[in-house]
C-alpha cells in the first residue's frame, strides 16, 4: 500500500472513529500491518495518530463540562503506567496480530450491539473506585501492548455498568485514549529509542495531517443531528472487516514464530 493510499485510509478511519468519540488506533494498527509495515514501527505511528485525533475531541468534551475529574482520576491512576508498561514490553509479531484481531472483532461486535448504547444511567451501580482502577489498569496494559488508547475497550464496559450519561462516557473515553496513548508512546519510544521513533514518524508524515483533518471533520459530524446509531454501525462494520483481514493473516504469523 502506497503512503498516499494509506493516508486516505487513515483519513476515513479518523473521520469515522472521531464521530463516535474514539481515536482509531486499532484500525491504524491493522491498516499498517496489512500494508506490510515493519511491526516495530506500527504502534508508534498508530499512537501518534491517536493523540492527534482525540486531542480535538477531548478539548471539546472538557470545554463543555463532560468530564467528571474525580472519577476520571480513578480510571487513569493505574492505566497510564500500565499503558507505558505495555508499550515498553517486547511483543512477538504473532501475539501482536492475534491480540489486535481479537480486540477489533470484540469491539466491532459491541459497536453493532445497539441495545448496549441505549442503557440508562443507574448511579447505584455505577460508582466503584476499585473496579474503575482495576478496569483502567487492565485496559491500559492491553492498550499499550496493542498500540492503541484503550477507549474502545473501556466504553462498552462503562455503558454496561451504566457508569454515567452518554456524553460523560464519551468525554471520559476520549480523555482516557489521549493520556494512555501518550503513556504508550513513551513506552514505545523508550523501547525503540528516540532516533528510531523520529525516523519512523518522519517517514510517515503524510498520515498525520490526514488524521488531523479526518478527526476535525468527524468530531463536527458527530455533534450534528445525525443518529449516533448509524455512525456506530458503519464504524462497527469497518472494524469487523479489518478484524477478518487480520485474522486471516494470523496463521501465517503463528507458523513463522
Amino acid at each position: 500500500m502506497t503512503i498516499t493510499a494509506l493516508a486516505l485510509a487513515f483519513f476515513i478511519t479518523a473521520l469515522l472513529y472521531s464521530s463516535v468519540g474514539f481515536g482509531g488506533g486499532s484500525t491504524y494498527n491493522a491498516l499498517l500491518v496489512l500494508g506490510a509495515a515493519d511491526l516495530s514501527t506500527v504502534p508508534v505511528i498508530a499512537l501518534s495518530c491517536n493523540i492527534l485525533v482525540v486531542a480535538i475531541g477531548s478539548w471539546r468534551f472538557v470545554r463543555n463540562g463532560h468530564v467528571e475529574w474525580r472519577r476520571f482520576g480513578s480510571l487513569v491512576i493505574l492505566s497510564v503506567p500500565f499503558a507505558w508498561l505495555g508499550g515498553y514490553l517486547p511483543v512477538p509479531a504473532w501475539l501482536f496480530v492475534g491480540l489486535l484481531a481479537l480486540a477489533l472483532a470484540v469491539s466491532g461486535l459491541l459497536l453493532l450491539w445497539q441495545p448496549l448504547w441505549r442503557r440508562e444511567v443507574n448511579s447505584s451501580q455505577a460508582t466503584s473506585r476499585p473496579l474503575d482502577m482495576v478496569s483502567g489498569a487492565a485496559f491500559g496494559l492491553l492498550a499499550g501492548i496493542t498500540g492503541i488508547g484503550g477507549g474502545i475497550y473501556l466504553s462498552p464496559v462503562l455503558y454496561l455498568r451504566r457508569w454515567a450519561t452518554a456524553k460523560t462516557i464519551a468525554g471520559t473515553c476520549a480523555l482516557f485514549i489521549l493520556v494512555n496513548s501518550i503513556g504508550g508512546l513513551i513506552g514505545q519510544t523508550m523501547k525503540s529509542g528516540v532516533a528510531a521513533t523520529e525516523q519512523t514518524l518522519s517517514a510517515h508524515w503524510p498520515l498525520f495531517p490526514a488524521v488531523a483533518l479526518g478527526g476535525l471533520i468527524g468530531s463536527n459530524l458527530g455533534s450534528m443531528k445525525l443518529k449516533d446509531s448509524y455512525l456506530r454501525v458503519l464504524t462497527g462494520l469497518l472494524i469487523l472487516y479489518v478484524a477478518v483481514r487480520l485474522g486471516l493473516r494470523f496463521p501465517g504469523e503463528w507458523a513463522s514464530r
